[in-house]
């Protein structure tokens, strides 16, 4: 008997990841995978199965998102993954009114769609990748889960962007970003027993190749440093973080740069990549800034701004409790949370030389105002139990209404429609 499972699909601007989450009294990883350097030479899947302990490359041509979604499929269908999924979820970056995870609908998607124009660079190659499960598996509930949904108790004085009021309307205010991982962050302080995760100040840091910070106050996030897309609040791999606007009618007026044109700058060759002029990864930049100048500016830029914002958020706080480093160089980088620590001592924020250096899961001393915390993020794992979830309370709903009716054949019909 196939096995039954959730699967997760994570897509980026150049990558799709996946997991398969098996069911049975508990829920387990069986598979995971990255299809990556996506419209880039040496486009490849790397997989690795659990249940047999082994990993493996698979090289593939994709030169957009349509073929890759197309070869993901495909190899999908040639492992017989899909025989037991019961259903899929997928992490959606943005979405201007929902805020709870939702079944796929043509109405919906509409919507979305609608909504892609907030975020060109990820919402258009997300519903692309809904689009083709739904045609690969048309009796399996496709459940969407939205990134910026844990930002939605921002008060207005957070969320309100400083520009006429005729512009609200049109839904231009900030939104945030990496939602799924603060969730989980925030579940995995509840679970260590922190008390901050539901009555104290906290700081969120996911500093990865997409780098953001949010501020979360007796469990709800009253502020976040990307904005009305992912490429504002902190300089990232190769975003820019916040900029004055008058950089683009400089630009505009001196290079003859166009929107589009200053977009693609702005979010594809800024940030480490564009002040470094080498590699958009920290790894790389720490390796050699001894001997480049370029390299070190960039790094320095980079905890300058994450020092500064930690700083924000503790006034914004009123104080802070606990501040934790997620996202890949903030679960791996032991210098770069060393810069961004050092000299906030007057907030209470310490480090532990030898527990920071051994990337411990508490970096700051045993006695400490600040508890300094490095919490690896899962946002695969909220999406599967979110999924989960979801697909239970419609199940319920149905046995409620029509017990002969089952959740998944009624969503199907409305998929279908």
């Amino acid at each position: 008997m196939t096995q039954e499972s959730i699967l997760t699909v994570n897509a980026g601007s150049s990558s799709i990841k996946f997991e398969l989450f098996e069911l049975g009294e508990t829920m387990h990883r069986g598979l995971s995978g990255k299809l990556d350097r996506i419209e880039q030479e040496g486009t490849r899947l790397t997989f690795s199965d659990y249940e047999h302990a082994e990993s493996q490359t698979v090289d593939c041509q994709a030169s957009d998102h349509f073929s890759a979604v197309d070869f993901l499929i495909d190899w999908f269908e040639s492992k017989e993954i899909l025989a037991g999924v019961t259903a899929v979820g997928h992490r959606i970056v943005h979405a201007t009114q929902l805020a709870q995870p939702e079944i796929v609908t043509p109405a919906l998607l509409d919507e979305l769609y609608r909504d892609s124009q907030f975020a060109p660079q990820h919402l258009i190659n997300e519903l692309v990748i809904v689009e083709a499960c739904q045609r690969s598996m048309p009796n399996v509930p496709q459940v969407l889960c939205f990134d910026s949904s844990f930002h939605h108790t921002m008060p207005r004085v957070a969320s309100t962007l400083p520009i006429p009021r005729r512009y609200e309307a049109k839904g231009l205010k900030r939104y945030g970003y990496h939602g799924l991982s603060y969730t989980y962050l925030m579940q995995e302080l509840q679970r260590l027993g922190d008390p901050a995760a539901s009555e104290g100040r906290v700081i969120l840091a996911h500093l990865g190749n997409g780098a953001s910070m949010a501020a979360v106050r007796d469990g709800k996030c009253i502020d976040t440093s990307m904005g009305f897309t992912p490429a504002a609040g902190l300089p990232m791999g190769s975003r820019s973080g916040d900029l004055d606007p008058g950089v683009f009618s400089y630009l505009s007026r001196r290079e003859g740069l166009k929107s589009d044109e200053f977009f693609d700058m702005a979010n594809h060759e800024s940030g480490l990549l564009g002040m470094s002029e080498t590699s958009s990864d920290m790894r790389d930049l720490l390796a050699i800034e001894s001997n480049d100048v370029r390299a070190a500016e960039a790094i320095d830029v980079f905890c300058y701004q994450a020092k500064k914002m930690i700083g924000a958020y503790a006034a914004a706080l009123g104080g802070l409790d606990t501040l934790v480093f997620s996202g890949g160089i903030g679960e791996h980088s032991p210098e770069v949370r060393a810069r961004i620590c050092a000299s906030l001592e007057f907030l209470g924020i310490e480090l532990n030389d030898k527990r920071n250096a051994d990337n411990d899961p508490v970096v700051s001393p045993m006695v400490s105002r600040v508890n300094v915390r490095v919490i690896p993020t899962d946002e695969e794992l909220v999406i599967a139990q979110s999924v989960s979830e979801t697909v239970a309370k419609l199940d319920r709903s149905f046995d409620q209404h029509s017990p002969n009716v089952s959740a998944t054949s009624a969503t199907n019909q409305g998929t279908q429609s």
